[in-house]
Protein backbone atom coordinates (compact mmCIF):
# COMPACT_ATOMS: atom_id res chain seq x y z
CA UNK A 1 0.00 0.00 0.00
CA UNK A 2 1.27 3.54 -0.56
CA UNK A 3 2.83 5.15 2.08
CA UNK A 4 0.83 8.42 2.00
CA UNK A 5 -1.95 6.53 2.25
CA UNK A 6 -1.24 4.89 4.82
CA UNK A 7 -0.05 8.05 7.19
CA UNK A 8 -3.05 9.53 5.79
CA UNK A 9 -5.51 6.91 6.91
CA UNK A 10 -3.15 6.26 10.25
CA UNK A 11 -3.76 10.13 10.89
CA UNK A 12 -7.71 10.17 10.03
CA UNK A 13 -7.89 7.22 13.19
CA UNK A 14 -5.58 9.19 15.64
CA UNK A 15 -7.84 11.97 15.04
CA UNK A 16 -11.22 10.14 15.18
CA UNK A 17 -10.00 8.28 18.73
CA UNK A 18 -8.68 11.91 20.13
CA UNK A 19 -11.94 13.22 19.59
CA UNK A 20 -13.67 10.31 21.66
CA UNK A 21 -11.14 10.44 24.23
CA UNK A 22 -11.82 14.55 24.39
CA UNK A 23 -15.79 13.93 25.03
CA UNK A 24 -14.70 11.67 28.62
CA UNK A 25 -11.95 13.77 29.62
CA UNK A 26 -13.95 16.47 31.88
CA UNK A 27 -11.03 19.16 31.36
CA UNK A 28 -12.06 18.53 27.66
CA UNK A 29 -15.57 18.72 28.64
CA UNK A 30 -15.04 21.89 30.67
CA UNK A 31 -13.69 23.69 27.38
CA UNK A 32 -16.64 22.40 25.22
CA UNK A 33 -19.62 23.66 27.42
CA UNK A 34 -18.34 26.78 29.63
CA UNK A 35 -17.25 29.10 26.72
CA UNK A 36 -20.38 28.29 24.81
CA UNK A 37 -22.72 28.24 27.92
CA UNK A 38 -21.39 31.82 28.91
CA UNK A 39 -21.96 33.03 25.50
CA UNK A 40 -25.51 31.52 25.54
CA UNK A 41 -26.81 33.39 29.22
CA UNK A 42 -24.46 36.71 27.52
CA UNK A 43 -27.18 36.56 24.70
CA UNK A 44 -30.07 35.25 26.79
CA UNK A 45 -29.93 39.00 28.61
CA UNK A 46 -29.18 40.61 25.40
CA UNK A 47 -32.48 39.84 23.68
CA UNK A 48 -34.29 42.97 24.59
CA UNK A 49 -31.33 45.15 23.11
CA UNK A 50 -31.84 45.45 19.00
CA UNK A 51 -29.14 46.10 16.13
CA UNK A 52 -28.69 49.87 15.82
CA UNK A 53 -31.49 51.52 12.99
CA UNK A 54 -33.45 48.05 12.99
CA UNK A 55 -35.91 46.53 15.40
CA UNK A 56 -33.96 43.10 14.96
CA UNK A 57 -33.03 41.46 18.08
CA UNK A 58 -29.23 42.16 19.10
CA UNK A 59 -29.19 38.52 20.81
CA UNK A 60 -29.98 36.64 17.03
CA UNK A 61 -27.64 38.58 15.46
CA UNK A 62 -24.81 38.06 18.03
CA UNK A 63 -25.50 34.12 17.82
CA UNK A 64 -24.21 33.49 14.36
CA UNK A 65 -21.56 35.84 14.57
CA UNK A 66 -20.24 33.69 17.89
CA UNK A 67 -20.90 30.49 15.98
CA UNK A 68 -18.62 31.94 13.27
CA UNK A 69 -15.85 33.58 15.47
CA UNK A 70 -15.71 30.94 17.82
CA UNK A 71 -14.87 28.20 14.97
CA UNK A 72 -12.35 31.10 13.98
CA UNK A 73 -10.50 31.56 17.08
CA UNK A 74 -11.36 27.21 18.09
CA UNK A 75 -9.23 26.58 14.93
CA UNK A 76 -6.66 28.83 15.33
CA UNK A 77 -5.97 28.85 19.21
CA UNK A 78 -6.47 24.87 19.89
CA UNK A 79 -4.21 24.18 17.03
CA UNK A 80 -1.46 26.26 18.31
CA UNK A 81 -1.94 24.55 21.48
CA UNK A 82 -1.71 21.44 20.51
CA UNK A 83 1.33 21.73 18.15
CA UNK A 84 2.75 23.86 20.86
CA UNK A 85 2.00 21.14 24.00
CA UNK A 86 3.29 18.13 22.02
CA UNK A 87 6.23 19.98 20.75
CA UNK A 88 7.50 20.24 24.01
CA UNK A 89 6.75 16.88 25.43
CA UNK A 90 8.06 14.73 22.85
CA UNK A 91 4.89 13.70 21.01
CA UNK A 92 5.86 15.74 17.96
CA UNK A 93 9.88 14.04 17.70
CA UNK A 94 7.96 10.62 18.21
CA UNK A 95 5.77 11.74 15.13
CA UNK A 96 8.98 12.44 13.34
CA UNK A 97 10.57 9.10 13.72
CA UNK A 98 7.73 7.20 12.32
CA UNK A 99 7.60 6.86 8.37
CA UNK A 100 5.25 9.53 7.47
CA UNK A 101 4.89 9.89 11.08
CA UNK A 102 4.45 13.67 10.16
CA UNK A 103 1.40 13.99 7.95
CA UNK A 104 -0.17 11.14 9.94
CA UNK A 105 0.42 13.54 12.71
CA UNK A 106 -0.65 16.84 10.79
CA UNK A 107 -3.74 14.45 9.59
CA UNK A 108 -4.59 13.91 13.06
CA UNK A 109 -4.60 17.26 14.38
CA UNK A 110 -7.00 18.38 11.98
CA UNK A 111 -9.29 15.97 12.37
CA UNK A 112 -9.35 16.44 15.87
CA UNK A 113 -9.56 19.91 16.20
CA UNK A 114 -12.34 20.18 12.91
CA UNK A 115 -13.93 18.02 15.16
CA UNK A 116 -13.64 19.39 18.55
CA UNK A 117 -14.19 23.39 17.13
CA UNK A 118 -17.54 21.54 15.14
CA UNK A 119 -18.88 19.58 18.15
CA UNK A 120 -18.01 23.13 20.58
CA UNK A 121 -20.61 24.86 17.79
CA UNK A 122 -23.43 22.03 17.96
CA UNK A 123 -23.49 22.60 22.09
CA UNK A 124 -23.88 26.53 20.87
CA UNK A 125 -26.34 26.26 18.07
CA UNK A 126 -29.11 24.12 19.05
CA UNK A 127 -29.91 25.48 22.63
CA UNK A 128 -29.20 29.08 21.14
CA UNK A 129 -31.70 28.46 18.33
CA UNK A 130 -34.15 27.70 20.93
CA UNK A 131 -33.54 30.52 23.38
CA UNK A 132 -33.11 33.40 20.69
CA UNK A 133 -36.02 34.31 17.90
CA UNK A 134 -35.14 35.49 14.49
CA UNK A 135 -31.92 32.52 14.08
CA UNK A 136 -33.07 29.74 11.18
CA UNK A 137 -31.75 28.26 8.07
CA UNK A 138 -34.55 28.92 5.78
CA UNK A 139 -34.11 26.51 3.27
CA UNK A 140 -31.61 24.42 1.33
CA UNK A 141 -29.38 27.82 0.42
CA UNK A 142 -29.07 28.70 3.77
CA UNK A 143 -27.61 25.12 4.58
CA UNK A 144 -25.59 25.27 1.47
CA UNK A 145 -23.78 28.17 2.49
CA UNK A 146 -23.23 27.65 6.02
CA UNK A 147 -21.68 24.42 5.08
CA UNK A 148 -19.14 26.04 2.54
CA UNK A 149 -18.65 28.53 4.82
CA UNK A 150 -17.64 26.47 7.74
CA UNK A 151 -15.44 24.04 5.86
CA UNK A 152 -13.61 26.78 4.53
CA UNK A 153 -13.48 28.87 7.32
CA UNK A 154 -12.05 25.91 8.75
CA UNK A 155 -9.21 25.45 6.12
CA UNK A 156 -8.21 28.67 6.30
CA UNK A 157 -7.83 28.49 10.17
CA UNK A 158 -6.23 25.71 10.94
CA UNK A 159 -2.93 26.13 9.53
CA UNK A 160 -2.98 29.42 10.82
CA UNK A 161 -3.36 28.17 14.01
CA UNK A 162 -0.54 25.56 12.64
CA UNK A 163 2.27 28.00 12.30
CA UNK A 164 1.70 29.89 15.29
CA UNK A 165 2.16 26.91 17.08
CA UNK A 166 5.20 26.23 15.45
CA UNK A 167 7.07 29.55 16.61
CA UNK A 168 6.52 28.78 20.21
CA UNK A 169 8.93 25.72 22.02
CA UNK A 170 7.42 26.62 25.35
CA UNK A 171 3.41 26.74 25.54
CA UNK A 172 3.73 29.03 28.62
CA UNK A 173 4.79 31.63 25.95
CA UNK A 174 1.33 31.18 24.10
CA UNK A 175 -0.02 34.07 26.21
CA UNK A 176 2.12 36.23 23.69
CA UNK A 177 -0.13 36.11 20.54
CA UNK A 178 -3.54 35.06 22.73
CA UNK A 179 -4.65 38.87 23.66
CA UNK A 180 -3.97 39.50 19.67
CA UNK A 181 -6.10 37.42 18.74
CA UNK A 182 -8.94 38.35 20.90
CA UNK A 183 -8.48 41.58 19.90
CA UNK A 184 -9.21 40.72 16.53
CA UNK A 185 -11.94 38.29 17.24
CA UNK A 186 -13.58 42.04 19.03
CA UNK A 187 -12.97 44.23 15.85
CA UNK A 188 -14.23 41.67 13.78
CA UNK A 189 -17.84 42.48 14.05
CA UNK A 190 -18.81 39.55 16.00
CA UNK A 191 -20.46 40.63 19.22
CA UNK A 192 -21.51 44.76 17.21
CA UNK A 193 -21.90 45.28 13.90
CA UNK A 194 -18.60 46.47 12.42
CA UNK A 195 -20.13 49.54 10.62
CA UNK A 196 -20.39 50.69 13.67
CA UNK A 197 -16.81 51.17 14.01
CA UNK A 198 -13.96 53.17 12.59
CA UNK A 199 -13.37 53.03 8.90
CA UNK A 200 -9.98 52.07 9.72
CA UNK A 201 -10.96 49.16 12.48
CA UNK A 202 -13.09 47.67 9.78
CA UNK A 203 -10.47 47.42 7.00
CA UNK A 204 -8.10 45.70 9.42
CA UNK A 205 -11.07 43.64 10.47
CA UNK A 206 -11.59 42.55 7.03
CA UNK A 207 -8.38 41.51 6.41
CA UNK A 208 -8.41 38.72 8.29
CA UNK A 209 -11.07 35.07 7.96
CA UNK A 210 -12.98 36.08 11.59
CA UNK A 211 -14.55 38.77 10.30
CA UNK A 212 -15.71 36.59 6.97
CA UNK A 213 -16.24 33.22 8.82
CA UNK A 214 -19.24 35.89 11.00
CA UNK A 215 -20.39 37.00 8.33
CA UNK A 216 -20.80 33.99 6.27
CA UNK A 217 -22.97 32.50 9.27
CA UNK A 218 -25.06 35.26 9.45
CA UNK A 219 -25.85 34.66 5.88
CA UNK A 220 -26.94 31.83 6.58
CA UNK A 221 -28.89 32.08 9.66
CA UNK A 222 -30.35 35.55 9.42
CA UNK A 223 -33.13 37.01 7.40
CA UNK A 224 -32.22 38.40 4.46
CA UNK A 225 -33.22 41.93 5.24
CA UNK A 226 -30.69 42.54 7.75
CA UNK A 227 -28.18 42.91 5.36
CA UNK A 228 -28.75 46.23 5.46
CA UNK A 229 -26.56 46.78 8.22
CA UNK A 230 -23.56 44.80 6.90
CA UNK A 231 -20.98 46.85 5.01
CA UNK A 232 -22.23 47.58 1.04
CA UNK A 233 -25.65 46.59 2.70
CA UNK A 234 -24.88 42.97 1.14
CA UNK A 235 -23.63 39.53 2.49
CA UNK A 236 -20.84 39.94 0.17
CA UNK A 237 -21.04 36.19 -0.65
CA UNK A 238 -18.26 36.25 -3.37
CA UNK A 239 -15.67 38.10 -1.47
CA UNK A 240 -16.60 35.85 1.63
CA UNK A 241 -15.67 32.99 -0.98
CA UNK A 242 -12.43 34.95 -1.92
CA UNK A 243 -10.83 35.81 1.33
CA UNK A 244 -11.79 32.40 3.08
CA UNK A 245 -9.78 30.68 -0.09
CA UNK A 246 -7.24 33.19 -0.25
CA UNK A 247 -6.42 32.17 3.52
CA UNK A 248 -6.96 28.48 2.90
CA UNK A 249 -4.67 28.67 0.16
CA UNK A 250 -1.98 30.67 1.74
CA UNK A 251 -1.81 28.68 4.85
CA UNK A 252 -2.05 25.54 3.11
CA UNK A 253 1.17 26.48 1.22
CA UNK A 254 3.15 28.53 3.88
CA UNK A 255 2.07 25.91 6.74
CA UNK A 256 4.12 22.61 5.48
CA UNK A 257 7.23 25.01 4.97
CA UNK A 258 7.14 25.90 8.78
CA UNK A 259 6.77 22.67 10.08
CA UNK A 260 9.32 20.96 8.08
CA UNK A 261 11.63 23.35 9.54
CA UNK A 262 10.21 23.11 12.89
CA UNK A 263 10.71 19.18 12.33
CA UNK A 264 13.84 19.36 11.74
CA UNK A 265 15.31 21.50 14.51
CA UNK A 266 13.24 18.55 16.82
CA UNK A 267 15.53 16.29 18.38
CA UNK A 268 15.85 14.44 21.41
CA UNK A 269 18.15 16.84 23.02
CA UNK A 270 16.28 19.71 22.69
CA UNK A 271 12.92 17.97 23.82
CA UNK A 272 15.01 16.83 27.13
CA UNK A 273 16.16 20.61 27.58
CA UNK A 274 12.86 22.05 27.16
CA UNK A 275 11.29 19.07 30.16
CA UNK A 276 14.33 20.56 32.09
CA UNK A 277 13.43 24.01 32.57
CA UNK A 278 9.95 22.84 33.22
CA UNK A 279 11.14 20.84 35.76
CA UNK A 280 13.20 23.97 37.23
CA UNK A 281 10.30 26.24 36.95
CA UNK A 282 8.00 23.58 39.03
CA UNK A 283 10.80 23.09 41.72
Amino acid sequence: MNPTVVGLRAGVRRGGIEIRQSLVNVQDLWNYFFPNLTFLVVMFFMRDATVPGTTFSLSARTLPSVLGGGLAFGALVTMMMALTIEREDGTLLRAKAIPNGMLGYLVGKVVQVSGMTLIGSVILVIPGVLLVDGVELRGPGAWLTLLWVLVLGLVACLPIGAILGSLFANPRNVGVIMLPIMGLVATSGIFYPITTFPVWLQWIGQAFPVYWLGLGTRSALLPPELAAVEIGESWRHLETFGMLAGWAVLGLVVAPIVLRRMARRESGSSVAARKEKAMQRIN
